[in-house]
């Protein structure tokens, strides 16, 4: 999602969900989930609470552009509802924008700017989203708080599943996060930077990470470590609309938060 959860991108027309090829999808599943079992030692669980019909899955962010979260939880949705299923992931679309060639890529697997407008499509469309709400803050933060989710303070993906009826479905990563040693999550350096404004970023990530030895920035791409990961998606969450969003969101974190800790363990 945007900051605010609800920011369509003026500049941009709103993404074609045709471009999705689901046929490459399933082309590419095989080596994505042969890469998340041998190189990731991928545990997966909760297929079953996965609904049919518009749903919000919202996950955890590890790692930023290259945290194996991302990579694992797409197959393991690609495999539980079938690539021929509308799934789509709100993206953050500065890469998309950027660097066409990648963007086109991202299309094709379901990538969308994270904006409302978008979210509220897919989901008037028939189709599921995944999202990743705490974004930077989430994928950013300090090595020392890899077992923490930070959802908070945003709560749009609380506001679509309240305009739209469809339900949230927790996903939670556990290890993801040690894909790369954060030991500065930039703060300040992104404020310093003016990134908030034209980037849509409020941290700068400092890392450890192969083959760079020392990453900086949020851009940088990198080969993940090969630590275990697990995932477990949650029972669904129906929100009904007059509740408080941020009661919700809260909520929610906290469920999350109970799963990866016991995870952890």
């Amino acid at each position: 999602m945007t900051r605010d959860g609800s920011r369509a991108h003026s500049r941009n027309q709103p993404d074609s969900l045709d471009r999705r090829d689901p046929a490459l999808i399933r082309a590419i599943l095989p080596y994505v989930e042969w890469f998340n079992s041998h190189y990731l030692q991928i545990r997966s669980e909760g297929s079953e609470n996965a609904p049919r019909g518009p749903a919000i899955f919202v996950a955890n962010h590890n790692g930023g552009i290259m945290g194996p979260d991302l990579s694992c939880t797409l197959a393991f949705l690609w495999r539980t509802l079938t690539p021929e299923n509308p799934l789509y992931a709100l993206a953050h679309d500065f890469a998309m924008r950027h660097f066409v060639p990648l963007g086109h890529l991202l299309r094709k697997v379901g990538a969308v700017a994270a904006c409302r407008a978008n979210a509220e499509r897919v989901l008037s469309s028939g189709g599921q989203i995944l999202v990743y709400p705490g974004g930077d803050l989430d994928a950013y933060r300090h090595f020392n708080r890899r077992n923490e989710v930070v959802l908070l303070p945003r709560t749009g993906f609380v506001k679509v599943a309240q305009s739209s009826g469809a339900p949230i479905v927790p996903i939670v990563a556990q290890g993801a996060h040690r894909s790369a040693y954060i030991f500065s999550e930039g703060e300040s350096v992104a404020r310093a930077l003016g990134m908030p404004r034209w980037a849509r970023l409020e941290r700068f990530p400092l890392a450890l990470a192969l083959p760079w030895i020392v990453t900086a920035g949020p851009w940088v791409p990198y080969l993940p470590l090969p630590f275990p990961v697990r995932l477990r998606m949650l029972p669904p969450i129906y929100v009904a609309p007059d509740e408080d969003a941020f009661q919700v969101a809260t909520q929610i974190q906290g469920r999350m938060q109970s799963a990866l800790r016991e995870m952890a363990a």
